[in-house]
């Protein structure tokens, strides 16, 4: 084991500087990094000047009647990085070393590696139907290590999934805003509200993880299909054009209300497919983000 975690972290470190270079080169040279909000945050109060933008008013100060003030504001000097990951039975579809679950960690384990760079504070809730693990936000190799290694070692109690319930812990254990990072398959219902009032709350980004396995059935004949999470078999006619195409716009709906629903909680939202390189995918998140913070 002790062997395995020593290659992943390679991995990981060679893909994160793999994603470092990419940023650099492709915005000549000016990497601000995944994990930057705003970049301000609130300092004090001061009288009205002349120039001033008047969308800075304090107007619950300015209504005590002693004069107009402003806020003002100083640079964020740190982040915090909060990682959610889901890690339920659906997470363990696909190939050996390429299910949506070992995509998961290693996205976060790279966004763990970058945002500690960053000299961004890390944390982590990893959930199925309940919490699994949850890690508070940290700096320092050491604690990168920790998280790392509590990640990928970990062995779920739950097969099920509550995207909601896994939301609503998370608000409640993060008090400060910070950039979260929701990975999941998203296969659950009933997240919505709680996924918008997150947006609101924090500065989201949702990592849509799936495996083609999902969406394109070949036609097999009248094969038996396990449910990852409620550990029962199903029995289905792949051989049927219609069951296919059903089951394939079934998936294509929902991953697309799932990126207008944070298009419209302005969250950002990725699609990786295990059948696919993620790297090029995080280079485009990094770009994106980039971009929205020269804005």
């Amino acid at each position: 084991m002790e062997n395995n975690l020593r290659e992943i972290f390679f991995k990981l470190r060679r893909y994160e500087i793999k994603i470092r270079k990419a940023v650099n080169t492709q915005m000549q040279g000016d990497f601000h990094s995944v994990f930057k909000g705003s970049g301000l945050e609130f300092d004090d109060v001061r009288a009205y000047q002349y120039g001033d933008d008047v969308r800075t008013i304090d107007w619950n100060v300015s209504a005590k009647g002693h004069g107009i003030y402003v806020k003002t504001f100083k640079e964020e000097k740190e982040q915090n990085v909060f990682l959610i990951l889901d890690v339920s039975g659906s997470q363990y579809i696909g190939k050996p070393n390429q299910q949506k679950i070992d995509y998961g960690r290693e996205i976060c384990g790279i966004l763990t590696i970058s945002a500690l760079k960053e000299n961004s504070s890390v944390g982590l809730l990893c959930f199925s139907n309940q919490r699994e693990k949850y890690i508070k936000p940290k700096k320092g190799t050491k604690h990168a290590y920790e998280l790392l290694t509590s990640m990928f070692r970990l062995q779920p109690e739950s097969f099920k999934t509550s995207l909601n319930k896994a939301l609503a812990v998370a608000m409640n254990i993060i008090k400060r805003k910070s950039i979260v990072v929701l990975v999941s398959d998203f296969v659950d219902e009933g997240y919505e509200r709680n996924l918008k009032a997150m947006a609101k709350k924090h500065d989201l980004i949702v990592i849509h993880l799936a495996d083609h396995r999902e969406s394109t059935l070949p036609p097999m004949g009248i094969v038996p299909l396990l449910d990852k999470e409620t550990r029962r078999t199903v029995w289905v006619n792949t051989s049927s054009e219609a069951f296919r195409d059903k089951i394939a716009g079934q998936f294509s709906q929902k991953r697309e209300q799932l990126e207008k629903l944070c298009h419209q909680f302005n969250a950002n939202y990725l699609f990786v497919d295990t059948s696919e390189d993620y790297v090029p995918r995080l280079v485009k998140l990094f770009k994106v983000r980039n971009l929205t913070t020269k804005k």
